[in-house]
């Protein structure tokens, strides 16, 4: 990072308050999937727990341990992971991928919270701390949907 403006951009209020209030931040108990991810570039991990009912997530429970920005990444994707199917979980996976690295467009509603990290893009030593939860959640859902 160059310099205090840059920091200032990219730990936005709006970052910091997502942080600050992450939704599901608790494991579950016998989930039909866990999934956990690690940074191996900062060190940040991930863990996820999810239910599946009808094709679509029914319960959900993260541990974070992530900086400011996996942070807000987790909380983006808990506000709006209940009711989504695995297929909208990958397609969320891959947007924001393309978001980060290709500087394409912002994911589709109702994953389009993430737009708040848009500025991260110039920063790929942080990508891999935003797409943990996602990534995680994508890989727990496709296990849980998987036929026995």
């Amino acid at each position: 990072m160059s310099n205090d403006a840059d920091l200032m951009k990219l730990y936005s209020g709006r970052i910091l308050a997502l942080a600050a209030d992450i939704p599901y931040l608790s494991r579950l108990d016998n989930p039909q999937a866990s999934v956990k991810r690690r940074s191996p570039l900062c060190g940040s991990t991930v863990s996820v727990d999810l239910d599946m009912e009808d094709g679509r997530v029914s319960r959900f429970g993260q541990d974070v341990k992530a900086c400011a920005l996996g942070q807000a990444a987790a909380a983006v994707l808990a506000q709006v992971v209940i009711g989504r199917s695995a297929a909208e979980l990958a397609q969320a996976r891959d947007q924001l991928r393309d978001m980060l690295i290709r500087g394409g467009p912002v994911p589709d509603a109702p994953f389009d919270g993430y737009e708040v990290l848009t500025p991260a893009r110039d920063y790929r030593n942080r990508h891999a701390s935003i797409m943990l939860a996602l990534e995680a959640t994508a890989e727990a859902a496709a296990q849980a949907s998987a036929p026995a």
